[in-house]
């Protein structure tokens, strides 16, 4: 379960650092200008590790720089505001790739639960441009507090969620076929 939350927090890694800095000072500018140093350091140091980075993880690193460098260039913070959609769209859309899924679980659960595991990431993806819009929405009102509570609460929230739901179920799910395997 660490190596779970280790391998998504490392694909989040510059969307965290933004929000602490952002609710911590309330600098669009210097939450930006950290998240973007951030990302590039992450890619910097799994390239001298010598450790594969995943799509997500490239595809953050890629929005983090356009539009934090949009952000920086122009100091206006629609262009952050932007980001979690597109980042959410952006994701639902890597999310769509079959099998995506698999690197982050166990092999007793991919063995066992292969098509669970293939529905389960189309689930992903479709909570993903849910909350891509769920952004949008909120943005537009153009209220940063309501946005960052957003971002930060409900969209983590809902993502915390589904992981719990995800992991009973899948549970349920090993432990019943493995049964039934037993008694065959």
């Amino acid at each position: 379960m660490k190596s779970v939350f280790a391998k998504l927090g490392s694909d989040f890694l510059s969307t965290i650092l933004f929000l602490v800095i952002y609710l911590s000072t309330d600098n669009v500018l210097l939450a930006t200008g950290v998240a973007i140093a951030g990302a590039i350091a992450q890619v910097i140091y799994s390239r001298i590790k010598g450790e594969p980075l995943g799509f997500m993880t490239w595809a953050s690193l890629g929005l983090v720089i356009v539009l934090g460098g949009a952000t920086l260039l122009t100091n206006d913070p629609r262009f952050v505001l932007a980001k979690p959609a597109i980042g959410h769209f952006a994701i639902g859309t890597i999310m769509l790739k079959r099998g995506w899924l698999l690197r982050y679980l166990p092999p007793i659960v991919t063995e066992t639960i292969p098509e669970y595991v293939t529905f389960a990431g189309y689930a992903w993806a479709a909570l993903m441009f849910v909350l891509g819009c769920g952004v949008i929405a909120v943005a537009s009102t153009g209220d940063m507090k309501l946005w960052a509570l957003y971002v930060s609460v409900v969209a983590l929230g809902a993502k915390i969620a589904a992981f719990a739901i995800q992991y009973v179920v899948f549970r349920i799910l090993v432990t019943t076929r493995l049964r039934a395997a037993a008694r065959a």
